[in-house]
């Protein structure tokens, strides 16, 4: 088993389910009482969210790589990023490191191609929404066509996801405008989705 480098979830309230997600994945693959082994570098999310609403990605970049260093020093065998926005810094990471970065877009585009589809709607802060380094892998690599909200929707979506479940709050009225971008797009969810 390789041991996990986990750079944050950038929010603690999606560095729990990146973590609860990884030992449920290894434990049904290996059973028993197994986990994973992993070594988890938190970052404080207002810091991260003051310096992408200034636009300072060298500042980010020179972060993150410093994380990846720190976490190949540790000896994890394999690094993830647990948000897709920080995916911007991925380069400055395989650059700065010798072990492998997981890319959240190639993982999400072996997802969607399994399910058979080859098209998506992509919800997220306004940097995954609006900037095309999400979108331009799941087209490259996997010949998905990306949909996005509105601009005024991104705004809507940014807001909930900032104010709300970075939080740990989910109320009913978000829920309730999810599913209207939804139906705007004619995107469809699997029931218990939301």
């Amino acid at each position: 088993m390789k041991k996990i480098g986990l750079i944050g979830g950038i929010t603690w309230q999606s560095t729990q389910l990146y973590y609860q997600y990884l030992n449920e994945a290894v434990n049904r693959e290996m059973g028993g009482s197994h986990s994973c082994k992993l070594i988890l570098e938190s970052v404080d999310f207002e810091e991260i969210s003051q310096k992408q609403s200034k636009g300072d990605w060298d500042s980010l970049n020179r972060e993150f790589a410093e994380i990846g260093k720190r976490l190949e020093v540790a000896g994890v065998e394999i690094i993830l990023i647990g948000a897709n926005t920080m995916h911007l810094c991925s380069e400055s990471i395989k650059e700065a490191t010798n072990i492998p970065l997981l890319h959240i877009a190639e993982a999400t585009g072996e997802a969607i191609v399994s399910k058979g589809m080859d098209k998506v709607l992509l919800l997220g802060i306004k940097y995954t929404m609006g900037l095309d380094f999400y979108k331009d892998i799941l087209k490259t690599k996997f010949d998905i066509s990306t949909l996005v909200p509105s601009e005024a929707d991104q705004e809507l979506v940014h807001g909930i996801i900032y104010k709300e479940l970075s939080k740990g709050i989910i109320s009913p009225e978000s829920r309730r405008v999810y599913r209207i971008l939804l139906k705007k797009r004619k995107i469809w969810v699997l029931k218990g989705s939301f």
